[in-house]
């Protein structure tokens, strides 16, 4: 099924999942699905593995399973940036044999120990390219502080406008703290004639480490609140656990209260967090 035709029905909820480390058995993510599939996610994206083949194939696989064994629509994660077309014609065929219509077009960040190819220089270039090849539901991703390489948020949102107009049906945030950001920025996206869906993409953080590094990797603003959250509970595991979980759900009630098109769970494959998560926010997403 299309993603296009659960937004006029409802609001969605999905999961992010991730591929695991070569160190770690591939079976940890099926365990966490196993758990997940029973918090009812309208979808599950799968995260495109370790940069080569084989995590081409851990994506493909994962992706495959939601679907086909756990019934939950999915989408594959495809960044474009050491891909070639004929590498993407190829990936677009296996996900057609194995019922995947639903694909997130990125660019990506490209290995250190690779050169880029230069058959796709931004992801707008993949969604038309994927546009051109076939059927599929193309969604792509948004920076509600901006991307960190944009000159600014308008020029940001110049560059999301363009990915839209390549044929992108459907947005997903990156994560954010502070729900003030994300609601000036859907009104920056309506000046902009941006209507497509779009879902705000929520990252519980459970410890200090985590939160250290999605600052280091997204550049994400974190409000004082957060961090005088994070500062009184640092040192004790389990409150730091439920204070990012009580976090998570306070953003999300305020953005199902301001009418958000859907809530994205970086779940971390961690289905204990996520399940706290929708269970405190299942009758208030679905209402």
């Amino acid at each position: 099924m299309k993603l296009s035709e659960l937004f006029p029905q409802k609001r969605v909820l999905s999961f992010e999942v991730f591929p695991p480390k070569r160190t770690s058995p591939i079976g940890t993510v099926y365990h966490a699905l196993s758990a997940l599939q029973g918090l009812n996610p309208d979808f599950i994206s799968v995260t495109y593995g370790a940069s080569g083949g084989a995590g081409t194939s851990d994506t493909l696989n994962i992706a495959s399973s939601i679907k086909k064994d756990y019934m939950v629509e999915s989408v594959a994660h495809l960044p474009c940036i050491s891909l070639t077309k004929g590498n993407v014609l190829e990936l677009l065929e296996q996900f057609r044999r194995n019922g995947i219509e639903n694909i997130l077009a990125l660019r990506g960040d490209l290995p250190p120990d690779r050169e880029p190819c230069r058959d796709f220089t931004y992801a707008s270039d993949l969604i038309s390219f994927i546009k051109e090849q076939g059927n599929f539901h193309i969604l792509a991703a948004c920076y509600p502080e901006g991307h960190p390489e944009s000159k600014s948020i308008v020029d940001d949102i110049r560059h999301l406008k363009t990915k839209v107009e390549a044929g992108a049906d459907h947005l997903i945030s990156q994560l954010f703290f502070g729900n003030d950001i994300f609601h000036a920025y859907r009104e920056k996206l309506d000046l902009a004639g941006i209507s497509v869906p779009l879902e705000a993409g929520i990252m519980p953080v459970v410890n200090k480490k985590q939160i250290e590094r999605m600052v280091s990797l997204c550049h994400v603003h974190l409000p004082k609140k957060f961090i005088r959250m994070m500062e009184r509970f640092e040192h004790n595991p389990i409150a730091m656990r439920d204070a990012g979980i009580a976090y998570a759900v306070e953003q999300i009630i305020d953005l199902v209260a301001q009418g958000v098109d859907g809530i994205h769970l970086y779940t971390m494959n961690n289905p204990y967090v996520a399940g706290r998560i929708c269970e405190a926010t299942a009758s208030i997403i679905r209402n």
